[in-house]
């Protein structure tokens, strides 16, 4: 009896450890971008998944901070030069799978497997179709052309997305090219540097400009909302030759140092990048899957297919800095 009953006191602490088995992610990305996929998750599993959202400055200060006693087992935000910054910063640790390296692409994952891109943002070229022909864009190093003189919009250069498009630049074409590309493009500007995509967009759309630099899942925000602007997409760098093409990013995660439930992680981070979550993941902020082997939104797919830039997303992170200084000197604002 004794014995029976040691059995069914350690079968019911198993169940019990089963049960309270969770996941805390630290998460950069909006609660409505991610609660939907966690709860799916657990739905699909029985793990709870536990996160705190913030920006990412903030977050990676609490995980110095904490150090051994975070709680937090995930990190996960947008663009691949914070992922970078913190790997390295040693606030993440690397993760061997099978499953991450066959879902995520090469050049969309941390060399030293820290961190995974999960979902895809590509920054690209907008116009105005009533102002632009397709024939008259190329590239994003022709936006420096004279043709261009007073005719384009851009973003701040203090967002993170513009810094990783120059460092990817830099990556691509050395620092001396890239600067002058930038040089051109501050030459060209048709008005001070608007504080997001959406408004340059709009700028765009008003006549104040002909062209401008964009994440395109701002683009599809703004069309669901706005269907009649005169706006169009188009693809840079398609026709040249060589390893470039359009500049994509991504938003992505990491299992931390000092993770308490590690193994849970991973096994969360797989089922991010499978085919079954891909869709949930990029479809809520019309994103590209980071699985090449799973289809995008039709309303994304609807805007054509593209040529990526393959460089490795980590350059964004590594050259970041350069980044900086480059547009500074370049009075890119």
């Amino acid at each position: 009896m004794m014995k029976t009953a040691l059995l069914v006191l350690a079968l019911l602490a198993q169940i019990g450890a089963a049960s309270a088995a969770e996941v805390v992610v630290y998460s950069a990305r909006n609660e409505q971008l991610i609660k939907p996929l966690f709860d799916a998750y657990t739905r699909q599993t029985g793990v709870a998944v536990k996160f705190v959202t913030d920006k990412e400055g903030p977050l990676m200060a609490r995980l110095k901070a904490e150090g051994r006693n975070t709680p937090a087992d995930l990190f996960m935000t947008v663009d691949a030069g914070n992922l970078w910054q913190a790997a390295e910063e040693g606030l993440l640790k690397p993760v061997e799978s099978k499953a991450m390296k066959a879902n995520i692409p090469a050049h969309l994952r941390d060399p030293g497997n820290e961190w995974f891109g999960l979902s895809v943002r590509a920054r690209t070229l907008v116009y105005n179709p009533n102002r632009v022909k397709p024939g008259e864009l190329a590239s994003y190093e022709d936006l420096a052309s004279p043709k261009w003189k007073k005719r384009l919009c851009l973003r701040t250069s203090k967002k993170v997305y513009n810094q990783s498009l120059v460092a990817t630049l830099i990556g691509e074409y050395g620092e001396d090219k890239a600067e002058a590309m930038v040089k051109g493009w501050v030459a060209n500007l048709a008005a001070e540097p608007f504080p997001d995509d959406t408004k340059a967009m709009e700028a765009v759309a008003a006549g104040l400009c002909d062209v401008t630099v964009v994440n395109t899942y701002y683009y599809g925000r703004l069309m669901e909302k706005k269907p009649n602007l005169p706006l169009a997409i188009f693809w840079p760098n398609q026709a040249l030759k060589g390893n470039t093409g359009v500049h994509v990013n991504v938003s992505g995660a990491g299992v931390t140092r000092h993770a308490k439930h590690a193994a849970d992680a991973v096994k969360l981070l797989e089922w991010l990048s499978s085919d079954k979550a891909q869709n949930l993941y990029a479809d809520v902020n019309m994103e590209y899957p980071a699985n090449p082997k799973v289809k995008p939104d039709p309303a994304v797919a609807a805007w054509g297919s593209f040529k990526p830039n393959l460089i490795n997303v980590a350059e964004a992170g590594r050259l970041q800095a350069k980044a900086v200084m480059l547009m500074d000197r370049a009075g890119y604002k």
